[in-house]
């Protein structure tokens, strides 16, 4: 603060002796902002990607667009396969209409945080791109930047087709209202994606040619695996099976990444795994160890400065700020709560249970699959309070007393998180891995299966199986089903589930038999609504709603 006061007072005394000496003071020029104007050099261009990757990370806060909602990370969840509510009385409202479809209308707070949030990032990309060729710096410096830029608003548009199907398309900053907006065809929409993601793909340095600090922090900065990684996806979405194939082969053959077969990191001596290493706080980023992640969003300490999803002030305790992910307390059990009980980093810290995994992802495991192991998903519990008279001994979920429904549950053990300057666990301090080459092997299996290739596709989901001490399958093993059961198994808690399933479309057809405490899920949810407010600003052309809404 006393920086700034000192810059403050400089340049004010420098604009007074300005004015005394001249009346052209008057005239507007922008210095010290983040608007369009500014953008002028490297660092002015290098402060705009900070605040687009800081833009994109609202996806993975409380919720994105500043909605004060831990329901936002819900909704990508339950009414799916993969997890529910355990207490709907206590359903956070945001989450409602994604286990009660009933209640999915176009009036949805959820589709119209994504619709802005998504617009909003597009909007502050083609500011950077419109400007870059402008610049003062040198011409690989422009195209990185614009290959940045253009990475972020390809995942923006492609989050946009996958929730809501066809949608405008804007190209050019927009500087003032607009009221006439059209859905542009949705093949308009994909051409638009791939060309960002495979120009960022062409121009994006490796991982390991990434600007990094002098920490080498690398702040999510794109890199070119990252497009190509999306990029399989995308094609996927599209029907395009064979260039998702190469895209994926892109990622696993360019050598700068390999699955975690063998323990690391900070915890390495103590009783793990190596699947379970990967999650562990300190093991997370690649200068950690970690040669698995693509893309890891930086959790920075509260007190530090940022390189992930920023700081939130604490509503409760004024001038206390705190990272504003919120998985663990989603993820996480109430523990804590039970008689006998107390928090520790042992049990992941303090969660407050806002979903629990269904019974098909707990019974979905074979034998001596590493990804259930005791480290992966906690069944068992001990009383760990030293004043009670159970200490010590395995909490019995039958026995009087013993809350099931929300405290002593099983849980993943991916976003256990304890800080003890921060027992009570208001911040997050934990990276969030966004993408890893996991997933990679995933989708270039389900590439395969859809060219017919599944004696390929077995093989690749074998690698991944393999690492996890799983059985091999065979050609005749291999279905779509049996892919997003595996997804499941290998990407619980990390990959957007709602998603996947609408990417594939498959939502409707996975909760039959799977999904628990859903109602009135129809073919009408495979797309979001478009959000009313939208339809009626409008005004000047039609922006049309998505059938059934």
């Amino acid at each position: 603060m006393k920086k700034l006061l000192f810059i403050f007072l400089t340049a004010a005394s420098v604009i007074i002796f300005n004015a005394s000496c001249k009346k052209t003071f008057l005239d507007e020029k922008v210095y010290s902002s983040y608007t369009p104007e500014a953008l002028s050099d490297s660092l002015s261009f290098d402060a705009a990607m900070a605040g687009i990757q800081s833009q994109y990370a609202l996806w993975h806060t409380i919720g994105a667009d500043n909605v004060n909602s831990q329901g936002w990370l819900c909704v990508w969840q339950m009414g799916t396969d993969v997890a529910f509510n355990k207490a709907p009385a206590d359903l956070d409202p945001l989450a409602v209409p994604y286990t009660n479809y009933e209640n999915l209308t176009s009036t949805d707070n959820t589709a119209l945080v994504a619709w802005k949030w998504a617009y909003n990032l597009i909007n502050n990309c083609n500011n950077v791109i419109s400007k870059v060729d402008g610049a003062t710096m040198g011409q690989a410096n422009k195209t990185i930047i614009k290959a940045e830029a253009g990475f972020y608003r390809g995942l923006a548009y492609n989050t946009l087709a996958t929730l809501f199907g066809k949608v405008p398309l804007i190209t050019e900053p927009l500087t003032a209202p607009k009221t006439d907006f059209v859905r542009a065809a949705l093949a308009d929409v994909n051409n638009l994606i791939t060309a960002d993601l495979l120009f960022a793909k062409n121009n994006l340095p490796t991982i390991n040619n990434v600007k990094s600090n002098s920490k080498g922090k690398l702040f999510a900065r794109p890199n070119k695996s990252m497009a190509s990684h999306l990029l399989a996806e995308v094609y996927l979405r599209t029907g395009d099976n064979l260039k998702a194939e190469q895209e994926a082969d892109a990622v696993i053959g360019s050598g700068d990444f390999n699955l975690i077969n063998a323990r690391y990191g900070v915890k390495s001596s103590q009783p793990g795994d190596a699947f379970s290493d990967m999650f562990i706080y300190g093991n997370q980023r690649r200068v950690q160890g970690n040669r698995e992640s693509i893309w890891t969003m930086e959790i920075e300490n509260p007190n530090t400065i940022t390189g992930g999803a920023g700081l939130v002030t604490s509503p409760i305790f004024p001038g206390f700020t705190f990272a504003a992910p919120q998985h663990r307390r989603v993820w996480g059990n109430r523990y804590h709560q039970q008689a006998g009980m107390l928090l520790c980093d042992s049990l992941g810290g303090r969660g407050i249970s806002r979903i629990a995994v269904t019974y098909f992802v707990l019974n979905n495991y074979g034998a001596g699959d590493m990804r259930n192991s005791q480290f992966n998903i906690r069944r068992d519990y001990w009383y760990n309070n030293p004043a009670s008279p159970l200490f010590g001994q395995k909490v019995n979920p039958n026995a009087a007393g013993v809350d099931t429904n929300r405290f002593i549950v099983p849980q993943i053990t991916k976003w256990n998180q304890y800080d003890p300057n921060d027992a009570f666990g208001f911040a997050m301090i934990k990276d969030i891995i966004v993408m890893r080459l996991g997933e990679t092997y995933l989708l270039k299996a389900e590439a395969q299966f859809k060219q017919g290739k599944t004696i390929d596709a077995a093989t690749t989901l074998n690698i991944l199986r393999a690492r996890a001490n799983a059985s091999p399958i065979a050609a005749g093993d291999v279905t779509l089903d049996f892919i997003l059961d595996e997804r499941a198994r290998e990407l619980i808690g990390e990959e957007n589930r709602r998603m996947t399933l609408m990417r594939t479309g498959t939502l409707v057809n996975r909760v039959v038999g799977r999904g628990l405490k859903i109602t009135g899920i129809a073919a009408k949810h495979l797309l979001l609504p478009i959000p009313l407010s939208e339809i009626q600003l409008n005004k000047d052309a039609v922006l049309d709603q998505n059938a059934g809404y």
